[in-house]
């Protein structure tokens, strides 16, 4: 077996009870706008009220970079309607010191993958 050593995002969105609908809307537009990127493992959205996930996850620190250049826009359109409520970053020590400078504005609360874990 291979060592994970996959990055994920993990962001939780409040959504105003009357903009579900359209953030759901915007979250298909993600998914299509990520749909060919290179170094993307998973990435789609789910909902428990009127709070949103995506759930996400990259080969590396540079395929997260990546992403967030080009979903940059509909972040901006998705922040209009709704408020990030947390962000955390999961990833190799080494991923994470790539990602520290570059997320800083999103306020990310950082955990490091301890080494032995498995990826199938």
């Amino acid at each position: 077996m291979n060592q994970d050593t996959v990055c994920t995002l993990v962001p939780y969105f409040d959504v105003p009870a009357d903009k579900v609908d359209e953030f759901k809307a915007l979250g298909k537009r993600f998914v299509e706008r990520t749909r060919s990127e290179p170094g993307c493992v998973h990435y789609a959205f789910s909902f428990s009220g009127c709070t949103a996930h995506c759930r996400e996850g990259y080969d590396n620190a540079e395929a997260i970079l990546h992403h967030l250049d080009n979903v940059g826009a509909l972040l901006q359109e998705a922040l209009a309607i709704a408020y990030l409520i947390k962000l955390e970053v999961h990833a190799p020590a080494a991923e994470i010191a790539k990602l520290r400078d570059p997320l800083t504005a999103m306020k990310p609360q950082y955990f490091v993958l301890e080494e032995g874990g498995i990826r199938r």
